[in-house]
């Protein structure tokens, strides 16, 4: 069984950041999304007034497959420990819809569908429709 150590990430782990960024954009097919550098990363997470707070999940080798193994579980569960440690009343995870073990786990673990429970559904501006709306 692996090992799984998680803590706070640190201004040097930004270059893996966004390996994993991208690596989690490619499985998504959404490769063509990641628009952020590493240079943005740090600025953004490490700076004067950091926008993110991130962790960092170290997991040990182990033989064989990952899945099924509870890290999932120690991540979601170190990220409510640290939002109630910072005074958050709720965090947030967005899913895309062919990913039904993440919701499955999710839903497991306490949290509420918001799409099937309240009917939300999330938006984004980006690119051009921001330099539009701003008059740029």
């Amino acid at each position: 069984m692996a090992s799984v150590r998680i803590r706070e990430a640190k201004e040097g782990d930004c270059g893996d950041m966004l390996r994993l960024i991208r690596e989690l954009a490619e499985f998504e097919n959404l490769s063509d999304q990641v628009k952020i550098s590493e240079e943005a990363l740090r600025a953004d997470g490490f700076g004067e007034n950091p926008f993110y707070h991130c962790l960092v999940a170290e997991i040990l080798p182990a033989s064989g497959e990952l899945l099924g193994q509870g890290i999932g579980s120690k991540i979601i569960k170190k990220v409510a420990e640290v939002a109630l440690d910072k005074g958050c009343s709720q965090f947030r995870l967005a899913v895309l819809d062919w990913n039904q073990r993440a919701m499955d786990l999710y839903k497991a673990l306490g949290a509420c569908d918001l799409t099937e429970a309240e009917g939300w559904h999330f938006f984004r501006f980006e690119g051009e429709a921001m330099r539009k709306l701003a008059g740029k």
